[in-house]
């Protein structure tokens, strides 16, 4: 309560709702996971961390985003941004190019009335 008026950072607030709370210290697990296991090397977020990121950050309020994440607030755009251009283009279904092929049943039934139809 005296670090509450005090104004401390980092410091909880009692009457966030619950579930908020909870997302801040999940944010903040998940932080320490990621600067773990990569003390040596500068800090490179992976997808996963990422999408916990992003998941999380709707569950916050916006004014307690800054002190909480180890991200700007136009990160995690930008992470939707560079995702989209590198998936969302649907290469993966487009196997062939051009007309679908037709099937043996309408090739036979073509061939058969050209031969019944000679001109």
């Amino acid at each position: 309560m005296v670090q509450h008026r005090l104004g401390a950072p980092g410091v909880a607030d009692d009457r966030l709702d619950p579930a908020a709370l909870e997302a801040e210290v999940l944010v903040l697990r998940h932080e320490n996971t990621v600067l773990r296991r990569q003390l040596a090397s500068p800090v490179r977020d992976e997808p996963a961390d990422r999408f916990w990121f992003s998941a999380l950050s709707s569950l916050i309020p916006r004014q307690r985003r800054a002190r909480v994440f180890p991200v700007t607030p136009g990160a995690p755009l930008t992470w939707h941004r560079q995702l989209i251009a590198r998936k969302g283009d649907y290469s993966a279904r487009r196997t062939r190019v051009g007309r679908p092929r037709s099937s043996a049943a309408l090739k036979k039934l073509v061939l058969r009335l050209a031969d019944e139809n000679p001109r």
